[in-house]
């Protein structure tokens, strides 16, 4: 199963729809149990809004567990996922004042290091949603690795996708410096072309070993900054989903100073991301 339990952060905002209709289309798709979870005001009016949205996308409200709380958001959040046992938390993404750019708010950043859950951030979210038939994974050389790719092809699977690329950043600084006074640039062409054919493989190894049965499978190696250069190589394809590790916990004010590789993506969200849990990847692995 992919994820047994999806969590959804919900504000009354004009958005709200938008995010239970996304939520509601992946636990059909997916099979699972859904929660709501909303941090405020707990009344007749909310329960009544709340019954009324899940009705004008065929929900009923005895179908989903509604968790309301007061206090600070993101607390409230990770209690509600730790005591629900949910797999996947899905909430949106926050938009510039006057541009395109989405990012990931301060509030969905203390989520992201501190849950024990992965996490969807829906940049977009549709009334009437799709489903993701491209889907981007990272196939970085980072510890999960295997459960992140079993997880994306779980996913891609389920959802029918068109293509899921699996991307692996890699850099040529040190190629670059030990080619400079030596090599010609024949040689060092040579060179970096072996690099890259030794990295399709090393992809097509970490492939070998998870089910991607049935699945059009796009094996891209990128040279640059991790993790933006995935970010833009997501933009590229327009994808509808992008699939990355969690970033490390103990990078906290650290990665303010010098950038995490993810950092690239939450300031400026090339599509929907999900950030796996290692939790998530093992238990996709098993099925």
């Amino acid at each position: 199963m992919l994820f047994r339990k999806i969590g959804l952060a919900i504000a009354f905002s004009p958005r709200a729809e938008a995010l239970l209709a996304e939520t509601i289309r992946m636990k059909m798709q997916w099979g699972t149990e859904l929660v709501i979870i909303h941090v405020g005001e707990h009344g007749e009016t909310e329960e009544q809004l709340l019954g009324k949205l899940l009705g004008k996308h065929s929900l009923a409200m005895d179908k989903v567990t509604v968790c309301w709380r007061k206090g600070k958001p993101s607390e409230e959040i990770l209690k509600a996922c730790k005591e629900e046992n949910i797999d996947l938390l899905v909430a949106g993404a926050l938009q510039q004042e006057g541009l395109v750019q989405h990012y990931v708010g301060s509030i969905a950043r203390r989520i992201l290091r501190k849950a024990n859950c992965s996490v969807l951030t829906l940049v977009r979210p549709g009334i009437s949603p799709k489903s993701l038939e491209q889907i981007v994974v990272s196939a970085d050389d980072y510890e999960d690795v295997e459960k992140t790719l079993s997880l994306a092809c779980a996913l891609a699977q389920r959802e029918k996708s068109k293509w899921l690329h699996v991307v692996r950043e890699v850099k040529l600084y040190g190629l670059t410096m030990s080619s400079a006074d030596q090599a010609t640039e024949e040689e060092y062409n040579r060179l970096k072309t072996k690099l890259i054919e030794t990295e399709v493989d090393n992809v097509q190894q970490l492939l070998n070993r998870v089910d991607h049965d049935d699945l059009k499978i796009n094996i891209k190696v990128l040279a640059g900054k991790s993790g933006f250069e995935i970010a833009q190589f997501a933009k590229r394809k327009q994808a509808d989903l992008l699939v990355v590790p969690a970033p490390p916990k103990r990078l906290r004010l650290l990665d303010r100073i010098f950038p995490h590789d993810l950092e690239y993506v939450f300031a400026d969200l090339p599509c929907n991301v999900l950030v796996v849990s290692p939790q998530a990847g093992k238990e996709a692995a098993h099925g």
